[in-house]
């Protein structure tokens, strides 16, 4: 199925960048790989490399590359399925991720290490989503 008719809720709420990123990803690797699971991962991990989810939509990074350690994989390691950081761009700064959690008003970030920063992030992320969608 073409990716113009799969496009995920958060991304219909992205720029045209981000939903032409995903849907010429997916298409190609549908192509390559067949519908599926694969295709879709593939798809967000080429956004993830250019864009980061922010409530609920993604918004261009700083600079590009890979967001979290299941991003920075190659080969077969990269088609297991693994934990990742939802779109949250956790080799960002603290103070990127500061910044990023003042915009979705998490409650203490300015006493959080880097690490419960990306979950807090993650857990805003979801609810910013969730209510977007109902």
């Amino acid at each position: 199925m073409p990716g113009r008719q799969e496009l995920p809720s958060t991304l219909k709420r992205s720029s045209k960048k981000a939903q032409e990123t995903w849907v010429k990803t997916h298409d190609s690797a549908v192509e390559t790989y067949g519908e599926g699971e694969r295709a879709h991962r593939t798809a967000f991990g080429a956004v993830k490399h250019s864009f980061e989810k922010v409530g609920d939509h993604w918004e261009p990074k700083a600079q590009r590359g890979p967001s979290d350690e299941q991003s920075e994989k190659t080969g077969a390691a990269a088609r297991r399925p693994g934990k990742t950081e939802e779109g949250v761009d956790a080799n960002a700064s603290k103070t990127h991720l500061q910044e990023v959690a003042r915009r979705l008003d998490v409650k203490g970030r300015s006493k959080m290490t880097k690490s419960e920063l990306v979950d807090a992030i993650k857990k805003a992320n979801r609810k910013k989503t969730a209510e977007a969608r109902s």
